[in-house]
This record gives structure tokens, C-alpha cells and sequence, in this order.
């Protein structure tokens, strides 16, 4: 084919111009999805090695229509101390208890069962979130 294309006009019959075109797309299309990779797990690392304190609910438990235990797991660095915030709901949604614990204990990981006091019967338990406690670390 190439004995075809000889004394032709570039581009009119041929695909150089088009695989030169083609080979700059491939090039900026993959410098374009490394930044964009770059960029999200820099974001993502900045969150997680942001979050110096943090919580999961394991499980709780309706003690009454005016206390829930709640087992809490606490992740923090060691020389922290964490403060979480518990909120419960009855069962149309409405807040009827907020609380903070404080976890001072010099581990990184805390396994601990809080009691939360209640205005009614909880239905629901929401970590509202964890934070340093003012002063620490």
C-alpha cells in the first residue's frame, strides 16, 4: 500500500494526519487520567489522615423508654483524646437524646459501652461524629 500512496497528497487518501492526531489524544487522554488519579487519592488520603479521631457503632441496645447502651469502637492516636457525639431518634425521627464521651485512654483503639439517657424510647442511634478534644494532641 505504501507504493500506492506515493506522489499522493498527505491526508487526502491516507491516515498519517489521523494516527498523529489519534497518538496526541491517547497521549493527552492518559496524562489527563493520571492527574485525575493523583488528585482523588491525594484527596482521599487528606481526609483519612485528617480524621485524627474516629468512631463506628457495633451495636446498642434499648435498655428502657429512657436509656440505650451503645458499644462504641474509638480509633485515635494514642496522646489523643477523642470526644464523639451519640444522637438517638424514636420512631418518628424525633431527637430524644445527644450526648458527648470523652476517651482519654492512652490506646489507639477503645472498645467501650456508653450509656446514653433518653426523654422516650429510642429506635435509632446516629454517631454524629468525632472530633479532638480542645487542647489535645
Amino acid at each position: 500500500m505504501s507504493a500506492v500512496r506515493e506522489g499522493l497528497p498527505e491526508g487526502r487518501y491516507g491516515r498519517s494526519a489521523d494516527e498523529r492526531a489519534d497518538r496526541k489524544l491517547k497521549v493527552v487522554g492518559s496524562v489527563l487520567g493520571v492527574v485525575l488519579l493523583g488528585v482523588v487519592g491525594w484527596i482521599g488520603w487528606d481526609y483519612v489522615a485528617g480524621q485524627s479521631v474516629s468512631a463506628e457503632v457495633i451495636k446498642f441496645q434499648v435498655v428502657s423508654d429512657a436509656e440505650v447502651k451503645v458499644h462504641l469502637e474509638v480509633r485515635k492516636e494514642s496522646s489523643v483524646t477523642g470526644v464523639c457525639t451519640l444522637s438517638s431518634q424514636d420512631k418518628e425521627h424525633n431527637e430524644v437524646g445527644r450526648a458527648d464521651y470523652t476517651f482519654a485512654q492512652p490506646e489507639s483503639r477503645v472498645d467501650e459501652m456508653v450509656s446514653l439517657k433518653t426523654t422516650g424510647r429510642a429506635t435509632m442511634i446516629e454517631l454524629v461524629g468525632c472530633q479532638p478534644a480542645t487542647g489535645s494532641h
